[in-house]
């Protein structure tokens, strides 16, 4: 008999009732069932009592709203693919931290191709997908004329489920789009994080190539950014900041006043990347196929972010150090036309600096093997043309990698020139070349960058910290890790 099958006939077991003991049968190898039947009635009851506990606590858990429209935001997104990057990474992350601290999390984005409805990242945090504008791909520059759809589907699907949210944070322009409907909809706080900011990145582009100005605001769609940026910032309740500049810039260019904009920078899984000994590190090189003096790039194919740049220091670097090797591992793994073209053009680039022999086209690297990439470099470059923080440069700071970090980007004014990190403009390829070459030309520089670029990385940008300040800044309570201007920069105490 099976032990839940509970509904047995009652005369099968007499001695249960009134009396019993007088009919009490001691236990033999007979009458085994009569004690299977007893761990069975006393078993499912306690599981079933269990079972409603945990359905319980899960009832009374405060659920909160992540907003990251565009791009393949999953439980494993492909990082590379279009419009998914260090965003996508951002949001799961700080989706995990926060259900860790207590909350059930959804993470709402756009539905499309053959993509599921409902994709679970863990017992507490799922990605609900939402469709709008048709089965394909949007865009993000141009997702926002399709947002009405989405968030009245949205708001459908919040009342279909009975779904109350704590507070809704979304996640660049066109979720703060979103996420600011849903806010109103369900009389809940809407906190937004831009990750990047219009007027910066249209000064920027046109600062550096001015001859494009019409070109570039027919591919970014600048003035009907920045004009929704300017709706939302003043109509949401809190913007959240991730570099001193984009804070800077909050209150100058947008106008939005202290008390309303706060600074939390990007974070990265610790559990993930850190640093390993000399052993696990050569081996790890061996195992790759790093050879040579490495410096390494990632991440996705994008003009912005400069690895034609790249390619051109790389030429001052290699010059002076002979065996000096560039990798690039760029791109997803499928690369659409424009990833593809710009692709065509760096091989084109490196054959016409005659350094077909010193750069390695790697391709998409998956995610868990990129703890693992940065380890084995020698060296990170971060190169892009404009960069609202660079989770990339963190990442490979805290896994022990000597990094050279871009002056046009928030992450610069987070280090120590010297001591966390280097940085230089790739605009001057000579300026980027040579600060590439310091660690190479200079150990104690190069362990110094190495052990206090791993230091800083943990101390200021670990997900649980800033899933407890983003908490704390929505309960209007004082987080000790929140971070003012006054504090990137730390006195020389390494003892170096």
């Amino acid at each position: 008999m099976s032990p839940w099958a509970v509904n047995a006939p009652a005369d099968q077991y007499a001695c249960i009732g009134a009396n019993s003991h007088k009919n009490f049968i001691p236990y033999t190898e007979q009458n085994t069932d009569f004690i299977v039947y007893l761990v069975a009635i006393f078993g499912r009851f306690f599981y079933d009592r269990n079972i409603m506990a945990i359905i319980n606590d899960l009832s009374m858990m405060p659920r909160i709203a992540l907003v990251s429209t565009h791009g393949y935001v999953a439980a494993q997104p492909p990082l590379g693919a279009a419009d998914t990057g260090g965003q996508v990474v951002y949001v799961l992350e700080l989706a995990k931290k926060l259900a860790q601290l207590g909350h059930l999390v959804d993470i709402y984005t756009r539905r499309f191709e053959d993509q599921p409805e409902i994709d679970i990242v863990d017992d507490h945090v799922r990605v609900v997908r939402i469709p709008c504008g048709g089965p394909d791909f949007i865009p993000k520059e141009y997702l926002h004329r399709h947002l009405t759809e989405w968030s009245e589907k949205a708001l459908r699907f919040i009342g279909r489920e009975n779904l109350t949210y704590q507070f809704v944070n979304s996640h660049y322009w066109d979720a703060g789009v979103a996420g600011q409907r849903l806010s109103e909809a369900l009389s809940v706080p809407h906190i937004h994080t831009p990750h990047s900011l219009g007027i910066w990145k249209k000064r920027q582009m046109e600062t550096d190539y001015p001859d494009r100005k019409e070109r570039f605001e027919k591919e970014f769609n600048f003035k009907e950014r920045i004009q929704h940026e300017l709706i939302i910032y003043r109509s949401c309740q809190l913007v959240v900041a991730t570099t001193p500049i984009q804070l800077d810039m909050l209150m100058a260019d947008y106008g939005l006043k202290g008390n309303r904009v706060h600074m939390i920078p990007p974070g990265y899984d610790d559990n993930r990347f850190f640093p390993v000994s000399s052993a696990s590190r050569e081996m790890i090189r061996h195992r790759l196929g790093f050879e040579g003096q490495v410096v390494l790039a990632l991440g996705r194919l994008a003009t912005n972010k400069g690895y034609d740049l790249l390619v051109d220091a790389f030429s001052v670097l290699a010059s002076r150090v002979p065996d000096a090797r560039l990798r690039l591992a760029l791109g997803g793994e499928n690369l659409d036309q424009q990833e593809a073209a710009i692709l065509r053009q760096l091989h084109e680039q490196v054959e016409q600096l005659g350094l077909k022999d010193r750069v390695d086209f790697t391709g998409f690297v998956a995610d868990e093997d990129l703890p693992d990439y940065y380890r084995a470099a020698d060296l990170f470059a971060l190169s892009s043309r404009y960069e609202p923080f660079g989770m990339t440069a963190i990442e490979a700071m805290a896994s022990g990698t000597p990094t050279v970090i871009t002056i046009h980007g928030g992450l610069f004014r987070a280090v120590s020139y010297g001591r966390h990190a280097l940085y230089g403009d790739p605009f001057d390829k000579e300026d980027f070349g040579i600060t590439m070459m310091k660690p190479f030309k200079h150990p104690r520089l190069n362990d110094r960058l190495s052990r206090m670029g791993a230091h800083k990385a943990r101390s200021l940008f670990t997900w649980t910290g800033i899933a407890q300040q983003l908490i704390a800044l929505v309960e209007g309570r004082p987080s000790q890790l929140a971070l003012d201007d006054g504090e990137w920069s730390e006195p020389w105490n390494d003892g170096d």
